[in-house]
């Protein structure tokens, strides 16, 4: 098993760009704007990378790609805990117009 420096560098600088993600969304506790169907395409091509590794015994793609595969199941992890919208109640139609109308006639009435 030989370490090519270019496929190492490649590696870790792949696997180092999903540690900005995780960290925003453990930050914010938002993932709503995260893609389902980005993350599953990468990690199902992480996991493809992953045996292709272990079937040419490459150190470096199997290393960068258990720990890539790992940080884009933890966003995929994340994105179910923190990605439904926050639900507020709806309002009916015209219910915020008749509270500001209301005001108003109350505003008027005590002009007079």
């Amino acid at each position: 098993m030989e370490a090519d420096p270019l496929g190492v560098v490649a590696g870790v600088l792949t696997t180092i760009a999903f540690i900005p993600q995780v960290l925003r969304i453990r930050r914010t506790r938002s993932a709503h704007d995260v893609s389902w169907l980005l993350f599953g395409i990468l990690a199902l091509a992480s996991t493809l990378w992953l045996w292709y590794g272990v079937r040419l015994h490459s150190l470096p793609l199997i290393a960068t790609n258990v720990v890539t595969l790992a940080l884009q199941l933890w966003i995929v992890a994340l994105k179910w805990r923190y990605g439904r919208a926050e639900r507020t109640p709806r309002r009916r139609h015209g219910e915020g117009h008749r509270a500001v109308a209301l005001t108003l006639n109350r505003t008027q009435m005590e002009e007079r």
